[in-house]
């Protein structure tokens, strides 16, 4: 009971998010936009100037590209062995590929483990935010047939401002250069802000989703990979990850995680069945309910 505990908070907020869009139609893709531009640039600033940067980032960025690796091995025999077409494999890859460690991940970590398993999640997240908006735009466009080139895959990094976040808290702590304390508790305020935000604007996004029809082969093929297939594989990973066991815990964790929001997005963009990774993101969001307490359950 305590583990289903821990869920049921973003839950809650999930909730309202979904309810309130449902009854009052808001502009998600402003309150998104607020969220990526004005908000997360403060966590990652406050995450990355108040942490002590050390060897550990780096292995989180090799670890978390290697779990990307094998879940899309996988994932492409998968795909041939069902006898997918280019879009369908895309849908398959952009669905198994890339967990939601913004918007679910980083609040469950936060209360399963604390502040410093929160720590640990935000730098997950941006780590997934650098891999979805290069190797997720990639896939994305290898489906919808429109040619994408590293300069534009490039391009879509340097559009991220949670990127200059990281980059200014860095020089900041590098540089030794120390802010007032009024300052970084009005950066902590904003930071701390974006987290139920982003959790508010999923709970919107998944009240979008529209009935469709689906071959059941790939939602379960989804299904599988993501909530079961990838947190196993991250187990095997920390074996051979030399960090301290908080950040195994919370790899573990987020790699967990049902599909990330933003894929949807690039669905949308690059019209890569966009309507089937909508309806499997609800599908692996209701899940996570039971499966989310289960990890807990035996990674603490």
């Amino acid at each position: 009971m305590d583990l289903l505990l821990i869920v049921l908070p973003a839950f809650l907020i999930f909730g309202t998010g979904f309810i309130g869009q449902k009854l009052l139609k808001l502009n998600i893709k402003s309150i998104s936009t607020m969220s990526l531009y004005l908000m997360l640039p403060f966590l990652t600033f406050d995450t990355f100037y108040t942490k002590e940067l050390n060897i550990e980032y780096f292995y989180m960025f090799l670890f978390s590209l290697l779990l990307v690796i094998i879940i899309i091995s996988i994932t492409n025999l998968t795909g041939k062995w069902m006898k997918s077409d280019k879009s369908e494999l895309s849908a398959l890859q952009l669905g198994t590929i890339f967990p939601n460690s913004g918007n679910y991940g980083a609040p469950v970590a936060l209360f399963a483990f604390g502040s410093a398993g929160f720590d640990y999640a935000v730098i997950i997240m941006v780590i997934h935010a650098l891999l979805i908006n290069t190797i997720g735009i990639f896939i994305a466009s290898y489906g919808s047939g429109r040619s994408t080139t590293v300069k534009d895959a490039f391009k879509s990094v340097l559009k991220m401002p949670v990127i200059y976040g990281v980059l200014l808290g860095i020089i900041f702590q590098t540089a030794h250069i120390e802010l007032p304390p009024t300052i970084l508790e009005g950066i902590s305020l904003v930071g701390s802000a974006s987290i139920p935000t982003v959790m508010l604007i999923l709970g919107m996004q998944l009240a979008e989703i529209k009935s469709a029809k689906f071959d059941l082969k790939y939602v379960n093929t989804v299904t599988i990979i993501r909530m079961i297939l990838s947190p196993i594989i991250a187990v095997m990973l920390v074996n051979v990850m030399p960090v301290n066991d908080l950040i195994h815990k919370v790899f573990i964790l987020l790699a967990a995680m049902p599909i990330a929001a933003n894929t949807t997005m690039l669905a949308v963009q690059f019209n890569v069945k966009p309507d089937l990774l909508s309806f499997t993101t609800l599908v692996t969001t209701l899940i996570s309910l039971i499966t989310i307490p289960i990890t807990i359950f035996f990674i603490r």
